[in-house]
């Protein structure tokens, strides 16, 4: 691993996408991977495609389920190093008659669905014999900008975002680092089924080997690519620019899924 300490990770949301793209890098690198989603059956082709990754199914919104999980890493290894947080799911709001419970479904997962994360892997970060352990959310662009029909989505990711910057402030004293990371539009399962354009969409190994790459620094926000960064400025600059702009995204047909904005 360049002469680098291997480390312990726990990765959510793992089974497809940017999360199992992460699991596979970080694993490459001589990282103990411990990879989590609720789909056994990918988690099991992910950690065959290398011996340094462990399959941990299991579902983030299940608070049962979680208290239990604890026992069940720390079989695999007595404390975590970083923890990345990866794990979401996006349902669109189609006016004019929305489905509100979209809301609560998808603050479930990417909100509460998280908070039950941080409370598992806070112990057992403190228990790390790194210098400083780390915890990484994948949060998204979503946040600097409104988008039509992305209400549930965006709420949640900004409150997630806030959380973390928060959560910061309150784990400095414990020596444990925390890093929001920002990407723009993934090819992901989730994103193809998006029926809108999606501006400097990047391959996921890109994605996730800039995450990789730059979360090493520690960052306190590490958001990407810089050009979808500065269109998203537009919103804040010139708000009505902006409305004009994704306006016409509003009156797209929703398909059928709904799901998948930005991982």
């Amino acid at each position: 691993m360049n002469g680098k300490t291997p480390k312990v990770i726990w990765i959510t949301g793992a089974s497809s996408g940017l999360g199992r793209s992460l699991a596979l890098q970080l694993a490459n690198q001589g990282n103990r991977v411990i990879a989590s989603a609720r789909n056994q059956a990918e988690l099991e082709k992910l950690a065959a495609q290398n011996t340094n990754i462990v399959a941990l199914p299991c579902d983030i919104t299940d608070e049962e389920a979680m208290q239990s999980l604890s026992s069940r890493i720390e079989e695999i290894s007595p404390a975590l190093d970083q923890v990345i947080l990866n794990a979401g799911n996006c349902e669109y709001l189609d006016f004019p008659d929305p489905d509100w419970s979209a809301v609560r479904r998808v603050m479930e997962v990417n909100f509460f669905g998280t908070l039950n994360c941080v409370k598992l892997a806070l112990p057992l970060l403190k228990k790390s014999n790194s210098d400083r352990p780390h915890v990484v959310a994948v949060v998204s662009q979503v946040t600097a900008a409104p988008f039509p029909r992305a209400e549930a989505y965006g709420a949640s990711k900004a409150a997630m975002r806030y959380f973390f910057d928060s959560l910061r402030m309150d784990l400095a004293a414990d020596d444990i680092d925390v890093t929001v990371v920002n990407p723009g539009f993934v090819d992901t399962p989730l994103t193809r089924k998006n029926d809108f354009p999606m501006p400097f969409l990047m391959q996921v190994d890109e994605a996730a080997e800039r995450i990789v790459k730059n979360i090493a620094a520690r960052p306190r926000q590490y958001s990407f690519p810089l050009r979808l960064s500065a269109l998203l400025s537009l919103s804040k600059i010139l708000p009505g620019v902006w409305q004009k702009m994704v306006a016409a995204d509003a009156a797209m047909p929703a398909k059928d899924s709904g799901e998948g904005v930005s991982k």
